[in-house]
């Protein structure tokens, strides 16, 4: 992690989890360059390692084996992930170009983006078949297959290299130990099949074909792909259930669009790595041509590219000289058979056995434990000769969170705000501690609410959409039509420039939420400080009375519309616990829009608020409080982010949770600890709640459905004095 007292003057930027970049990211970790912000940009949270896909479609592994956790990965590192595809770099104003995303600034760039076996050009592949590569896309694809497959599926594989082979027998491997009756058919266009190898090893390889009823078929040219199988250019038909892409290598498109020398599309670099056009570009992996040694694609070259790359990174970083990569002229290929056997290729010689397959096993494996059990470094204890109350103020020593847990608990904000006077002025009807302000006026009704965090998340983008439609929740919770917003915004220590791209990449993610509900940032405050923190001054209207806490009763039914769990998702994020594929979603779900389950909500809603910082438990209090009512809520109906429950079972809590319980313990009867943290849990644009009566609930529920929101009845108001009952 980057020291917080030295500002950021540099911009690296990796784009692409190839097995290069996530070797230099874990080299970064243990020694990062003091001054850089390093950026990741990935289309999604994980990264697979090609040399176990075969095994895995073979069924020796599952999916997560061959997955590199590019959040926890990103987290140890100190580096922000920009979760989406890059398809363009803007070289002149160093920018690169990723949809669904503000443009992202670099001074040092390198590129790690793998290669695809896509055939485009081959009619009805696109829509009928699936390339092996990028293999993230192919792995869920291949496990959907065989999870629906019938009693004798067929697979056909187009491409009788190495990776085709590799493939077709591994698939007819995992139709047999399913125990159907399969059938894998290789198609080669050319007269041989593996010409790029050995003597021996083809031979081994064309015995195990043979061994696993694998029919392959050369001089067989595809015309096109067929709903049900492919069609040859002689007008011979193969049926087919699956048909798999394996026939050489295809750049990404967008390489040729960047001005930069390419060889068969793919970046020319130097013996540095970098380009031979742009000395502030790099290029390793399958997506390079070494110019100075030209190399067929294969990840052992990825691999020790690594500590070039990283030393010539750091050079360009900090002043100092790059240094050249000499690769390796040939390497030893291992090559798994289907079986837990594998067939060497080195020499013309031929090897094969057992043994071999322990042995690839073991450097895969030996792999993809540099990238397990990784975790943030703990805070510092508290120092010696501290303060009395310092080690119980910091706590179990895990990070302090963000977002709406690194709010003060209610009981501390409750007595801040009972020495306030109540308001004079007669058109002002709230007083202070309410969620927002409303003003009487002429016309109907203003409203007024602000909201702000600390950052929880390094991507300034993802960060201003969710700090958007977190400060909306008040304006959405009243029935109000939002106006206009105000920023407030405090930016790390950090070069203009950098200040200045950071608070661009901000105010875009927070545009794209205002703008779609009619609403103008018009201005707003900057500061520079310790860490980043973004909020928002909203105004609205709205013509009637806004809908408030007081007016729930006895028979209403109790509407959520967003799962809860995501301050427990994050606090496990930071201490490097939760898995990339639950931060991603979570993180997905807080950027959306609430306004479509607001627009179902207002006319119906006795009552309704946003749940935030003291989680469920504590909000739904308020309106029980207001309303002179309490409640009974249903554990079995409560929605709760994929991969939460877990964490909070397995004792993930965020900082702002221990307080919300202790505020709350007097109110919830026994209740198990998972749950009790489950409904505590401070959330950061979480769900709006709302009581409806209860005749109108069923309908209600199916018209938030037809809008897109999965709301779920997870209780009823009853006649007390703010208890809540579990059930």
């Amino acid at each position: 992690m980057r020291t917080p007292d030295i500002p950021l003057t540099r911009e690296l930027v990796l784009i692409g989890g190839g097995h290069t970049h996530a070797l230099v990211l874990r080299s970064w970790a243990m020694k990062p360059v003091p001054g850089v912000r390093l950026t990741l940009i990935n289309p999604g949270p994980t990264a697979p390692y090609s040399g176990m896909l075969p095994g895995m479609v073979a069924g020796h592994y599952d999916q997560p084996d061959l997955q590199i956790d590019l959040v926890r990965l990103a987290r140890i590192a100190g580096a922000r992930l920009v979760l989406g595809r890059a398809t363009g770099i803007d070289r002149e104003a160093r920018l690169i170009t990723v949809p669904g995303h503000a443009d992202i600034h670099y001074d040092i760039a390198a590129v790690d983006i793998g290669i695809t076996s896509d055939l485009p050009d081959l009619p009805g592949f696109t829509e009928f078949a699936v390339p092996a590569k990028p293999l993230g896309a192919f792995a869920d694809r291949w496990e959907g297959f065989v999870a629906t497959a019938g009693a004798s599926p067929r697979v056909l594989v187009i491409g009788a290299g190495v990776a085709g082979v590799e493939l077709s027998l591994a698939a007819a491997h995992r139709l047999a130990k399913a125990g159907v009756k399969g059938q894998v058919d290789l198609v080669e266009a050319g007269p041989t099949a593996l010409r790029d190898i050995g003597a021996g090893a083809r031979r081994a390889l064309l015995a195990q074909l043979d061994h696993h009823a694998v029919t392959l078929h050369t001089d067989a040219r595809i015309a096109a792909v067929l709903a049900d199988g492919v069609r040859l250019q002689d007008g011979r038909e193969l049926r087919a259930d699956l048909v798999i892409g394996a026939a050489g290598a295809r750049p990404q498109g967008w390489l040729a669009e960047t001005g930069l020398d390419l060889t068969d599309g793919f970046i020319t670099v130097g013996a540095d790595l970098s380009s031979i056009t742009d000395p502030a570009i790099y290029a390793v992996g399958d997506c390079a041509h070494m110019a100075h040694a030209p190399r067929p694609k294969a990840g052992v070259y990825a691999v020790r590219q690594a500590p070039v790359l990283l030393h010539n990174l750091r050079a360009d970083l900090t002043g100092g000289t790059r240094r050249d990569y000499h690769p390796q002229r040939d390497y030893l290929k291992l090559i798994s058979t289907g079986r837990q056997r594998a067939v060497a290729d080195k020499f013309g010689l031929r090897l094969e056995g057992r043994w071999l397959w322990k042995w690839k096993d073991r450097i895969d494996r030996r792999f993809m434990d540099q990238f397990r059990d990784m975790r943030p470094m703990a805070p510092p204890p508290a120092p010696e000769g501290a303060a009395l109350g310092v080690a119980q103020a910091m706590g179990d020593g895990q990070p302090v969170c963000g977002g709406c847990a690194a709010k003060p608990g209610a009981d501390a904000l409750r007595g801040a705000l009972a020495s306030l006077p109540a308001p004079k002025r007669a058109e002002v009807l709230t007083g202070p501690g309410d969620d927002a302000a409303i003003l009487r006026t002429g016309e109907g009704f203003q409203v007024m609410t602000t909201d702000h965090f600390r950052a929880f998340w390094d991507d300034p983008f993802v960060l201003g959409r969710i700090a958007a439609v977190h400060a909306l929740g008040d304006i959405w919770a009243m029935g109000a039509t939002a106006q206009v917003a105000l920023a407030q915004v405090t930016l790390p220590r950090m070069h203009p420039r950098l200040q200045q791209h950071m608070l661009r990449e901000l105010l875009q993610g927070a545009s794209e939420i205002f703008t779609g509900e009619g609403v103008d940032i018009i201005g707003g405050h900057t500061a520079q400080g310790a860490e980043l923190m973004v909020g928002f001054t909203i105004t609205g209207h709205r013509d009637a009375a806004p809908i408030g806490q007081n007016g729930a009763r006895a028979g209403d039914a109790l509407i959520l519309t967003r799962p809860v769990g995501s301050g427990i998702v994050f606090a496990a994020e930071m201490q490097g616990r939760a898995t990339g594929g639950v931060v991603a979603e979570t993180l997905d779900r807080l950027g959306q829009s609430q306004s479509p389950a607001a627009a179902v909500l207002a006319p119906v809603a006795h009552a309704m608020t946003d749940i935030t910082g003291y989680g469920l438990a504590g909000h739904l209090l308020g309106i029980l409080r207001a309303s002179h009512l309490s409640a009974e809520l249903s554990l079995a109906d409560l929605p709760v982010l994929p991969g939460a429950r877990a964490l909070a079972e397995d004792g993930v809590r965020s900082s702002l949770a221990p307080e919300n319980e202790k505020a709350l313990q007097h109110v919830i009867g026994e209740i198990g600890a998972g749950d009790a943290a489950l409904i505590c849990d401070p959330q950061t644009a979480g769900g709006l709640l709302a009581a409806v009566p209860a005749d109108q609930a069923a309908q209600t529920l199916r018209d938030l459905q037809a809008a897109g929101v999965d709301a779920v009845q997870i209780g009823a108001c009853q006649p007390g004095t703010g208890t809540i009952t579990i059930r």
